[in-house]
């Protein structure tokens, strides 16, 4: 595999359910570190109808790898910020033989 690129900085978040006072629940992002990472999308489309369209986007973020169980390894339900744009974290696995390298394939909704 070669080295890749790894030219923009990203911010992983957690998401923590805080009660809402009325039985139910909300979730509170929290910023857990930023990673230097490579993206790349893999599809489109749009889902929705009329006014309700959204733009939904499959990308393949590579990292570099934290050992397992370290909180700075990306993890599903998480969760990569690039200033307003979210890319939710969907599976995670090993990008290469040696496991250098993370692959996060994530999900990027916007709507139009």
């Amino acid at each position: 595999m070669p080295v890749p690129r790894l030219d923009v900085e990203l911010t992983l978040e957690n998401g923590a359910r805080i009660a809402d006072g009325m039985g139910g629940h909300r979730l509170n992002w929290q910023e857990i570190g930023r990673l230097w990472a490579s993206l790349r999308a893999r599809s489109g489309r749009e889902k929705g109808s009329g006014a309700g369209l959204v733009s939904v986007v499959q990308w393949r973020i590579t990292v570099r790898a934290a050992p397992a169980g370290d909180p700075r390894r990306p993890r599903p339900g998480q969760r990569f910020r690039l200033g307003a744009r979210l890319f939710r974290i969907e599976a995670v696995a090993e990008a290469d033989a040696g496991g250098r390298y993370l692959d996060c394939f994530a999900r990027e909704e916007d709507s139009q």
